[in-house]
């Protein structure tokens, strides 16, 4: 089931058990408009937002929110983590290994077909992350035929 949070943010924080405040509204907010982002990113595009806010504060809003599953933090190798709205669904991502692109991609195949492993070694598994690489049409565009 895709849990994106398109809902009111203000309840998610106090269903979450969080403490409504303006920097949390404003990740959440930002993050619902440009999912991927790094924090630095987001960092940045709050403090333009909220003024005094601090690098750390806002670290703390991404750490928090993700622990709560407001978000999801992935990393792709070789790149910053991101964070994106985009929650408990198990959907993968398609990375350019040029500029760092990201797009989500669905299960191609019937429902969570990750999850089945060729053996288990007793875990419980509820996730599983796929990461696809290659060129967007923009680098591909830039480098020329190959």
């Amino acid at each position: 089931m895709d849990e994106t949070h398109s809902g009111n943010p203000r309840q998610q924080l106090r269903d979450a058990g969080l403490r409504v405040t303006a920097p949390r509204l404003a990740v959440l907010d930002l993050l619902d408009g440009y999912p991927h982002s790094t924090a630095d990113f987001v960092a940045a595009r709050v403090r333009e937002q909220l003024g005094g806010v601090s690098t750390q504060t806002v670290y703390d809003v991404l750490r928090v929110c993700a622990e709560r599953g407001l978000l999801r933090r992935i990393e792709p190798a070789g790149s910053a983590v991101r964070y994106e709205r985009r929650t408990g669904d198990n959907h993968h991502h398609l990375v350019c290994r040029s500029c760092g692109e990201v797009h989500d991609i669905d299960c191609v195949v019937g429902v969570a077909p990750c999850l089945q492993p060729d053996a288990d070694h007793g875990f419980m598994i509820d996730e599983a992350e796929v990461t696809f690489w290659g060129l967007c049409p923009q680098c591909r565009a830039e480098t020329g035929p190959s």
